[in-house]
């Protein structure tokens, strides 16, 4: 099983499948997650789950979960499910995706919960797929190509490779 680095907000879940503690997204390593509030539930033997309790900042116009914040959860979840299958626990990136919207996804003070499964990876690629649930109501699906990479150490790497503005 992965285990990220212990979360700032102090907060340690345990996995819901071995009880283990799985730290979650800091805001160092991971600003973006840390901020929208994504709970890493589970990651381990190509499976991953993510659950994100909903507030008003994660609905859209019609006060219901912004798509981005649906796709954004499919896009971890599956990736870390992915990431489960390696040993080394190798980086990767997300080359294409498709996601079915088959409901509105939530409203404040639900929550959401991802499921992302991997179920075929080569040596530099893994193939993928994800469901967002709400309660017992299937809102989103996906499917997801992702290409191992070697870990980068931080963003300072890229602004290397691709210079910065």
């Amino acid at each position: 099983m992965a285990v990220y680095p212990q979360s700032d907000r102090g907060q340690n879940k345990m996995s819901e499948s071995n009880n283990l503690p799985i730290a979650q997204p800091t805001q160092v390593l991971n600003p973006f997650l840390h901020d929208l509030g994504v709970e890493f539930l589970e990651m381990e033997n190509g499976r991953a789950k993510l659950a994100l309790d909903l507030t008003e900042r994660h609905m859209n116009s019609w006060q219901v979960t912004h798509g981005g914040v649906t796709m954004t959860m499919l896009d971890v979840v599956m990736a870390m499910a992915g990431r489960s299958l390696s040993d080394d626990l190798k980086g990767v990136v997300t080359v294409e995706m498709k996601t079915s919207f088959l409901q509105p996804g939530g409203v404040p003070g639900g929550r959401i919960e991802a499921r992302g499964h991997a179920f075929h990876r080569s040596s530099t690629m893994c193939f993928c797929e994800g469901e967002v649930w709400n309660g017992d109501k299937l809102i989103a699906k996906a499917m997801a190509t992702f290409k191992y990479l070697r870990r980068l150490k931080s963003g300072e790497n890229m602004k290397k490779l691709y210079g910065s503005d």
